[in-house]
């Protein structure tokens, strides 16, 4: 019997695969064939869904992006023997998009499936654990420490040093708290991670858990990903069914306890105290630091919070060692990241790659230009409050600090790519209005300044003295930056200011701005 496999994530879904496989289950009894289909995660070549990889004695051969319409045809090519079709992609793993990159953290995705236990143990799953639960928790700290994992949130803080920090911490309970409210444009790691790989999150936090002395741990999950919070859920039943979570973890006397909390469906309660509060039951506001979470974070005590790449990178960091993961990467940016490129692009999809390749790399080797075949315009970097990319610096390399000396930001690696048809003054108004609709309303830089910002990018459109409502506007940003109580406010900025400082035309302006931004 030959076995066929069909992602189960829910961009495959989108794209119509569970009327994929009803036809061909459909087709194969008409025509007396046997076949196995098995429901394996996406690999991340979102233009290529609903994906097809028939198992051959060669390996698995890709069919994509394929239609219910496309059946009947496949079997008449023999494609259960990897024939020939107008849709042969040839063996997946020979694919460009997938054999150029440098898959750790996805290195199981597309190969297992995703709420199979013997899957995930069979391709090294929960060996981390393994040596985790077998020494010091001191040591497992170190050997965070020692890999450079940085936060894969946006702001690449030492993972390490929040683990020290709560370890060292004498209280009668710690959390783990897992920050998987992923709502910026562009992005979808973490719903990938969590519908394609759920045990490797759930090994991730049972380490930390373990490492930092935390018994319970909470995974605050997009309202909008329905189908990551039915795996997850899944996922940890099964996980502590089978001893991986629990009062005894893997045998050793060690308790970890995991929950799901659905969010609140706010794009601040993303920032990590208004996530707090969120899943303390409260509405979701941004508390004032000190105190930091790692002293006084969930319901008042010790708390770890990474996001899910943070934590799903943490297994192979402890399964291979801190050297090994450590390899990859350039200067203080260690191991790899998800890049996730969407927007106007002709392959969208995610890339995980080491530190150090270039946006054009990606824009074009991986991503093959724009979608309407276009001059790509600009691209926005690190989600809906990253800055815009121009052309002239498409060939820094994509590191921590290389960007932040331009005054840009890597983030979470969310790349949204525009054409020569953009408007950067509406795109920038855009940011001043996604700002103000989703502020939680504590400070006054983000929650006011925000509408001000949308309303002296309209008078810049419309004035005669452009040159002063620039002034304001700039005064206006260089305020939220510095005032604003988080990200939300402090972040909103950085799109406005890089698309009036590269795109003047676009305001109205004769020429680029001259002040650094």
């Amino acid at each position: 019997m030959t076995t066929v496999f069909i992602p189960c994530d829910s961009a495959a879904l989108a794209a119509g695969a569970d009327e994929i496989v009803d036809a061909l289950h459909k087709e194969a009894t008409a025509r007396g064939i046997a076949i196995d289909v098995q429901r394996n995660s996406s690999r991340g070549m979102f233009w290529l869904e609903p994906l097809v990889e028939v198992v051959t004695a060669k390996g698995r051969v890709a069919y994509g992006p394929v239609s219910f319409e496309d059946v009947p045809s496949l079997f008449e090519a023999g494609f259960l023997n990897g024939g020939t079709h107008a849709l042969s992609l040839g063996l997946t793993d020979d694919i460009a998009y997938l054999a150029k990159q440098q898959r750790l953290t996805f290195a199981r995705m597309g190969i297992t499936r995703p709420l199979s236990l013997d899957d995930y143990a069979a391709h090294g799953g929960w060996s981390g654990l393994q040596k985790a639960v077998a020494v010091d928790g001191a040591d497992v700290v170190q050997t965070v420490l020692d890999s450079g994992l940085r936060g894969r949130g946006g702001a690449a803080f030492p993972a390490g040093i929040k683990w020290r920090t709560v370890r060292a911490t004498d209280a009668a309970q710690k959390y783990v708290v897992c920050n998987a409210d992923e709502g910026d444009s562009g992005t979808f790691s973490d719903r990938m991670t969590m519908e394609g790989d759920p045990y490797m999150l759930i090994e991730g936090m049972a380490i930390a858990g373990v490492a930092v002395g935390a018994t319970q741990g909470y995974i605050y999950i997009r309202s909008e990903y329905p189908h990551a919070i039915a795996t997850m859920t899944t996922a940890i039943q099964l996980a502590q069914s089978a001893g991986f979570l629990g009062d005894n973890v893997m045998g050793s006397g060690k308790a970890f306890h995991l929950h799901i909390r659905k969010a609140a469906g706010a794009y601040v309660c993303g920032e990590e105290t208004a996530m707090l509060e969120s899943i303390e039951g409260k509405r979701g506001i941004v508390r004032a630091k000190p105190p930091l979470p790692a002293l006084e974070g969930l319901f008042g005590q010790p708390t770890v919070i990474n996001n899910v790449i943070t934590l799903a990178s943490v297994p192979i960091i402890m399964a291979k060692g801190a050297a090994f993961y450590k390899d990859f990467g350039m200067g203080r940016s260690t191991g790899t990241l998800p890049f996730q490129i969407t927007g106007n692009i002709k392959q969208g999809g995610l890339v995980e790659r080491a530190f150090g390749l270039t946006l054009r790399e990606l824009i074009y080797d991986f991503g093959g230009g724009s979608r309407s075949g276009r001059p790509i315009k600009a691209v926005q970097v690190g989600g809906p409050l990253g800055a815009y990319v121009p052309e002239s610096q498409w060939d820094v390399p994509l590191d921590y600090e290389a960007y932040a000396a331009l005054g840009l930001v890597v983030g979470h690696g969310g790349i949204v790519v525009h054409d020569d048809t953009a408007n950067m003054a509406k795109l920038a108004r855009y940011a001043m209005e996604f700002c103000a609709l989703e502020s939680c309303g504590k400070c006054t830089p983000c929650r006011i300044g925000s509408t001000r910002g949308m309303e002296t990018i309209d008078r810049i459109a419309t004035s005669a003295n452009k040159e002063q409502q620039v002034h304001l506007l700039r005064d206006l940003c260089d305020t939220m930056v510095h005032g604003s109580l988080c990200a939300m406010g402090g972040m909103t900025p950085f799109p406005v200011l890089s698309a009036l400082k590269h795109y003047p035309a676009d305001f109205g302006l004769e020429k680029a701005e001259t002040t650094a931004s």
